[in-house]
Parts: structure tokens; C-alpha cells; sequence
């Protein structure tokens, strides 16, 4: 999960602290469908590929929503009722909808233009998903504009099931720093899983047009303190200043002020400052010769691909004792004193077994 999800989540820890009952859902189930994609049909997942992807989601929210005391938010899934649905139960979902409607959906639109496939299985997702809110019988639904449709379908087939109201509250977005959507699929988000060196650093990646909005979407910044800042800014006061302090409340948002403090200090010194602290450098056990993307995937534990370090490496982002190296054929000598820098905050060192 990444912080951009965490604009919703913050929103239901404010209900929970106001005594409501708040369910946490996860998508364990149309998960095998997949929301469709403005450009394609996406990919389905088995079950042991959709296992592998909540490992841990529970563990990352409890940073933002309390899932124990005297008002725990609950969690649920929704393989415990979509995976009882027979056929008839189907086609009678299937009936409270028509094709007309489905299409009147923006991305659907888009890929009739663009002469895209759309697949069956597409159509039933909004209902699959509209159908949660008529298992869990809620009154509000919290989701970010994109699922607007969905969620407004889940407004329909509650009216239609359970003869009452259903409410739908949309957030606004938070792109990725990179200007596109936040997406786990495109490995452009900050994790909530990331450490808070890792956080702040990609959260000081935004451009000076995201210091306003990543403080109001994933802060506890104060209306009154936007205005101030949004002067301050306007007047000419140095937006770095304000990009630090929203790098910094996020990740005090997830890890605590001390944690926030170290990862501000650290970004000073690594990236500003050009300097490395010794406990930043992880020891590599590697000697002798050998590639430099042969030592950095041995480094990284296979946290990432051949095809990510080589196109690191292609856009400058690995320095070997303060070089740039595009080759990833090029060789070094591991067995004398060598610091290599993979990304923006990574440091190896070699060390004999």
C-alpha cells in the first residue's frame, strides 16, 4: 500500500475517533478481476498471488487506524460473501444493471475510442464491488475519485436491495512524484511500507506545485497554517522549506517525531550535503572482480530486478567513489576501498566474507 491510499484511511480514523463503526475492506475477491485500467484489461491474480499482496496491508494501516481499544475499526474481506454468490445470485446482481450504464464510464469510453478490448468480467467488477456495500449494509462509503463509479453503483444496489440510502464521499488524489498516478503496478508510490528515510527522501522527489496539496491530503496541517504557507510561498519564501516540512509530517504521520527528525537529518547530509554516515553504508561480503551490476544485485538482495539496476544505471543513478557508471558491464576491483551508491540514499561497501 502507499501514502495514497492513506488520504482515505486518514479519513476513516476521524470517524473512528468519533465513535462510529468503520470497516476496513479488502478486495480479496474481485481482486481475481481486477479494477479495469483506463488502457487495458488488467492481469488476473491467482489466489496465491492476491495472499502474498495482503501480507503485511493490515500491519501498514495500523499506522493510521486503530484496529484494537474500545472502538476498533474492523477488517474484512470480501471472498466472505462474493465467494458465496451462485449463478442465479449473478445474474439477478446482473439485472440491477444495464449495459448503457456501464459505459457511460470514462475509461470504458476511452477504450471504445482507442479501439481497446473490453472483457465481460470488466462490466461485473463495478457491481462485484457495488455489492460490498449491500453484504456490510454501511451507510457511507470513503474512496478516492477514481472509484467514483463503483462506489456510486454500490449506492444504487443498496437502494435496490435494502430499500435505504447509501452515501458516497470521494478524496482527492495524490499523485506519485513522478505526476502519475500513485500506483503499486507502476512502482511509482510511497510505500507505507517504505522505511523513513526511504519516505522522505521520495516525498522531497514532488515538485513545489504538490507542497500544498501533500500537506493538506497527508498532514495534520491546519487549514489556517495552508493559508500561511500558501502566502509565505506566494511572497516569495523559499519552497524547500515547505517541501521539508511536508516530507517530514509525513513521516511523522507513520513512524512518530523521532523517526522524522532522523530521516530530515539524514537527507541533509546524504543528499545536500553530500556527506555519508557511516552507519547509512551496508556492508557487501564480495571480493575480487566483477561487474558492477553483478556486485549491486548481489547488494540489493534481490529487492530489484537486472532490468531495474541497468536502467538505473543508464539514467545516472549509480556512483561508484563519487563517479557515475552507466555500464553495467563495467568491472571494479571489490577487494580494495570502493563506496557504491545505488539510487539516492543506497550505499554499499565491500567487505571480505
Amino acid at each position: 500500500m502507499h501514502v495514497g491510499h492513506a488520504v482515505g484511511i486518514r479519513a476513516l480514523r476521524l470517524l473512528q475517533e468519533l465513535g462510529h463503526e468503520v470497516i476496513f475492506l479488502v478486495g480479496d475477491y474481485t481482486a481475481k478481476v481486477g479494477d479495469p485500467d483506463k488502457d487495458t484489461t488488467r492481469k488476473l491474480l491467482t489466489n496465491e498471488e492476491i495472499e502474498a499482496n495482503m501480507q503485511g496491508w493490515k500491519k501498514q494501516v495500523a499506522k493510521l487506524i486503530d484496529f484494537e481499544g474500545g472502538n476498533p475499526v474492523l477488517f474484512k474481506r470480501n471472498y466472505d460473501w462474493l465467494s458465496k454468490l451462485n449463478l442465479g445470485d449473478l445474474i439477478k446482481l446482473m439485472a440491477h444493471a444495464t449495459v448503457q450504464q456501464m459505459l457511460e464510464r470514462d475509461l470504458f469510453q476511452k477504450r471504445l475510442t482507442a479501439q481497446s478490448t473490453i472483457r465481460l468480467q470488466e462490466f461485473i467488477y463495478p457491481l462485484m464491488q457495488g455489492y460490498d456495500s449491500v453484504a456490510m449494509e454501511v451507510d457511507l462509503e470513503i474512496g478516492g475519485t477514481d472509484q467514483t463509479f463503483n462506489m456510486l453503483m454500490g449506492r444504487h444496489l443498496v437502494k435496490e436491495y435494502l430499500g435505504k440510502e447509501k452515501y458516497v464521499r470521494t478524496n482527492k488524489m495524490m499523485d506519485a512524484p513522478d505526476g502519475r498516478t500513485m500506483s503499486k503496478t507502476k512502482g511509482n508510490g510511497i510505500n507505507l511500507s517504505d522505511t523513513p528515510n526511504q519516505m522522505y527522501g521520495k516525498a522531497m522527489s514532488y515538485d513545489d506545485a504538490h507542497i500544498l496539496v501533500g500537506l493538506e491530503l497527508l498532514t495534520d496541517t491546519t487549514d489556517q497554517e495552508l493559508v500561511e504557507i500558501k502566502q509565505a510561498m506566494d511572497s516569495g519564501a523559499n519552497p524547500m522549506l515547505y517541501k521539508k516540512l511536508m516530507a517530514k509530517r509525513i513521516v511523522e504521520l507513520l513512524y512518530g517525531n523521532q523517526s522524522a527528525c532522523q530521516a530530515e537529518k539524514d537527507f541533509v547530509q546524504t543528499v545536500q550535503r553530500k556527506t555519508v554516515a557511516e552507519d547509512r553504508v551496508v556492508s557487501v561480503n564480495a571480493v575480487g572482480t566483477m561487474p558492477i551490476a553483478e556486485f549491486l544485485k548481489h547488494a540489493l538482495a534481490g529487492t530489484q530486478s537486472s532490468s531495474n539496476i541497468k536502467r538505473t544505471m543508464e539514467q545516472g543513478g549509480v556512483e561508484v567513489n563519487g563517479g557515475k557508471v552507466t555500464d553495467p558491464t563495467k568491472s571494479f576491483d571489490f577487494d580494495r576501498a570502493v563506496l557504491v551508491k545505488f539510487g539516492k540514499r543506497a550505499f554499499f561497501r565491500p567487505q571480505k566474507p
